[in-house]
């Protein structure tokens, strides 16, 4: 038996340590927010925060996140800056289909919440690997920058 803290919620599972987080977290608890878009690493959809860290699921084994706080999309409205950057999402319509979107908030919120005044180049690299297939980029490095000027201001 392995305990993964997710979402601030110790869930006990009979799961193989090496089995990717992303299928722990979808298929074993159920929390299906975060998406298998890839399996590679390469596409963003399955990022989460492995305590406070962006990292893809479907790379992670589960055994690294013992120990760990793991925290998904599902949770991300109860962290200040998660909260402040899905409302940036929504003030500047960047989702259209959506698949990629909860890996893009994930991503962006680990930046804010390192950085909150990243310039484009550090926008940029913390979220290279996350694809839109939509093509939302414009709208996505606006709505961060919105965030992170909301963020100096003191929203959260």
């Amino acid at each position: 038996m392995i305990t993964l803290n997710l979402n601030g919620k110790d869930h006990p599972l009979d799961v193989a340590e090496d089995m990717p987080l992303l299928w722990a977290i979808r298929d074993v608890v159920g929390y299906t927010g975060t998406k298998f878009g890839c399996g590679m690493g390469q596409c963003g959809a399955c990022t989460v925060h492995l305590d406070g860290q962006a990292v893809r699921g479907c790379l992670t084994p589960v055994g690294q996140a013992v120990g760990k706080r793991v925290t998904t999309i599902e949770a991300l409205h109860e962290d200040p800056v998660g909260k402040v950057v899905q409302q940036a999402w929504l003030e500047h319509a960047v989702a259209q289909c959506g698949f990629c979107q909860g890996g893009q908030i994930m991503a962006a919120t680990a930046l804010l919440r390192d950085n909150r005044s990243p310039d484009e180049g550090q926008i940029k690299a913390a979220m290279v690997g996350n694809i839109c297939r939509c093509g939302t980029y414009n709208r996505i490095r606006t709505a961060i920058d919105s965030a992170a000027g909301k963020l100096r201001e003191g929203q959260a």
